[in-house]
């Protein structure tokens, strides 16, 4: 719903996939352990599930995609978007594997080269970026959205915190996986390689909220997309609130912003902090605190920032957006016309599929 101010209608989205079992194994152990989650989240007591009941989470594969899937897709899907359904009946999740291992190829490495503040940071996004990655996906999908519920009597987050409701939960659910990134028992579950891994994710998500995601505007452009405003904010807010312990600098150094983090466990508690507070107000519908929220945190960049972010990625082998160009699906018939295989054709060129698309499946009237 989120390219709806109002947060009422919905896009279409629609996968192809087949699962991958073995990831799915491994990583069921997350929606096994949700009431763990739920439990010893921060979120106010008051505000968390006495029984987390009917999550179930899936890592599948991508064969094709369409409507608001395609060409750029996400990496991971949850649903439903009502919170009476979550609350009664649960939620469901995807991971998309492919996808992810797509995304993480296509330029990655040069840009944390670029903007990571040393080798070390380099070094560890290296050995542990792809696994934390993929856990926060898991994290925020199953456990973030499926998280927390709403004070008896208060009315959905599309009626209570309109314009800001979207932000604000693509916010919950990123804070809840950061916090838990950290937590001892996703390295005693075998989720994690080691203790210290959740420091790539720490290290990316304030890159990516604070610096890379700005190749995205134009200077004097404020931050318009649910998603893009919330990496804003939680970096935002986390930066501020810990700025005069140094729990994260800002240096520049020969005309270039790089971000130190010196206290990745005072981090973590403000990702906590902050994730208390994001619950606090949708469980409450306080509409005033999330367009301060917002607002103070999750709109407005510098233009000069935005410039030289832009600048820096001119020189990288690498996008704004990154797309995929869908394969072509045939049926293979035996004599009696039934469907006995596909044939799976690789299509190379976007423009020439989307022609050929506009061509073979543009048969809707036009609106004079």
């Amino acid at each position: 719903m989120y390219h709806d101010p109002k947060g009422y209608k919905g896009d279409y989205e629609s996968v192809v996939q087949y699962n991958d079992p073995d990831a799915t194994k491994k990583m069921a152990i997350v929606s096994q352990h949700a009431q763990y989650f739920e439990d010893n989240s921060t979120i106010p007591a008051a505000c968390k599930k006495k029984n987390v009941r009917g999550i179930s989470y899936r890592v599948i594969n991508v064969a094709m995609e369409g409507g608001a899937t395609a060409p750029s897709t996400p990496i991971g899907i949850n649903l439903p978007n009502a919170d009476w359904i979550r609350e009664d009946y649960g939620s469901k999740s995807i991971s998309l594997n492919n996808i992810e291992n797509a995304y993480g190829k296509a330029g990655g490495a040069a840009a944390v080269a670029e903007f990571a503040n040393d080798p070390e940071e380099v070094a560890i996004a290296a050995q542990f970026a792809e696994a934390c990655g993929k856990m926060h996906t898991a994290l925020h999908e199953v456990i973030g959205h499926a998280s927390g519920q709403l004070n008896p009597g208060v009315a959905a987050p599309n009626i209570t915190l309109k314009q800001y409701a979207s932000t604000l939960e693509e916010g919950r659910a990123d804070l809840v996986a950061l916090y838990f990134m950290a937590d001892p028992k996703l390295v005693e579950w075998g989720l994690l390689p080691t203790q210290e891994a959740y420091k790539a994710e720490y290290d990316s998500y304030l890159r990516n909220g604070m610096l890379q995601q700005l190749r995205r505007i134009q200077p004097g452009d404020n931050i318009e997309e649910d998603h893009m405003r919330n990496r804003l904010l939680v970096s935002n807010w986390v930066y501020e609130k810990g700025k005069a312990e140094g729990v994260v600098v800002k240096e520049v150094r020969n005309g270039k912003t790089y971000l130190d983090i010196r206290d990745y466990a005072k981090l973590r508690t403000l990702f906590g902090q902050l994730l208390a507070e994001i619950q606090r107000i949708k469980s409450e519908g306080d509409f005033a605190a999330a367009s301060q929220l917002v607002e103070t945190y999750g709109v407005k960049v510098d233009p000069e920032l935005v410039k030289e972010v832009k600048g820096r990625y001119a020189k990288l082998p690498t996008k704004v957006y990154s797309g995929f160009v869908q394969p072509r699906l045939v049926p293979v018939t035996d004599a009696q016309g039934n469907i006995s295989d596909i044939r799976v054709e690789k299509e190379t060129d976007f423009v020439k599929q989307m022609l050929r698309y506009g061509k073979e499946y543009g048969f809707l009237p036009a609106k004079n």
